[in-house]
């Protein structure tokens, strides 16, 4: 495979078609290397428009929702970042280039050591990636400039818009399969958000995460 030639077909081909046309994210897509984050028995679907499993039955996004989710951010050098979810630390890699910080949260000890490791191979210095459960968010450095929840939700728990500064901005994907919605919230005064719908999706649940409760009759 022509690595160099594979990555240009992704760009072209999947994401540049998907309405992500801001400059800076797919320059970056050329230096953050997708490959070193996808695991080794996954290296020819590296740049495919799938899913790609990661250990415990975790997957990463497919290129096209990375790069969009990434665009709707519209990240600044002075942001920190909050990252629930870690997968294999590729999303937080692409933000971090972006961003000041960012803080990447992730239940499963096994799927943390492997975000640690494919970031220090990377060389990204900038980004934390904790153990713990962020499904109801991460007080600890609280308020976030930007929150970005790698995983889909059946709803946005309000916590996480506690979580955010005025001005913040939270992407998140939720609802139920098969037809699950990737929001945009935007935190415009102590006491507003805006919420606008970017995309529709369906990707695997978050984690952790608690189901809604449902009645049955």
């Amino acid at each position: 495979m022509n690595i160099e030639q594979a990555r240009f077909n992704m760009i072209e081909q999947q994401i540049r078609p998907w309405n992500v046309l801001d400059q800076d994210v797919l320059d970056l897509l050329h230096v953050v290397k997708r490959e070193q984050f996808v695991p080794q028995a996954y290296q020819n679907l590296a740049f495919a428009d799938v899913e790609i499993p990661l250990p415990g039955g975790e997957a990463m996004f497919n290129p096209k929702i990375e790069a969009r989710i990434l665009q709707e951010l519209n990240l600044k050098k002075h942001e920190n970042v909050l990252e629930i979810g870690a997968g294999s630390g590729y999303m937080a890699a692409l933000m971090a280039h972006k961003a000041r910080h960012v803080t990447t949260v992730e239940i499963s000890p096994g799927i943390k050591a492997l975000a640690e490791q494919n970031l220090a191979r990377a060389g990204v210095q900038n980004v934390t990636v904790v153990e713990g459960n962020g499904t109801s968010g991460w007080e600890k450095d609280a308020p976030y400039d930007v929150i970005v929840i790698s995983g889909a939700l059946e709803n946005l728990p309000e916590t996480f818009l506690k979580q955010l500064k005025v001005g913040g901005r939270i992407v998140a994907i939720v609802g139920h399969a098969p037809a699950m919605q990737c929001v945009k919230v935007t935190r415009v005064s102590e006491a507003a958000y805006e919420t606008v719908t970017v995309f529709e999706t369906n990707v695997k649940m978050l984690s952790g995460a608690p189901a809604a409760s449902r009645f049955t009759f």
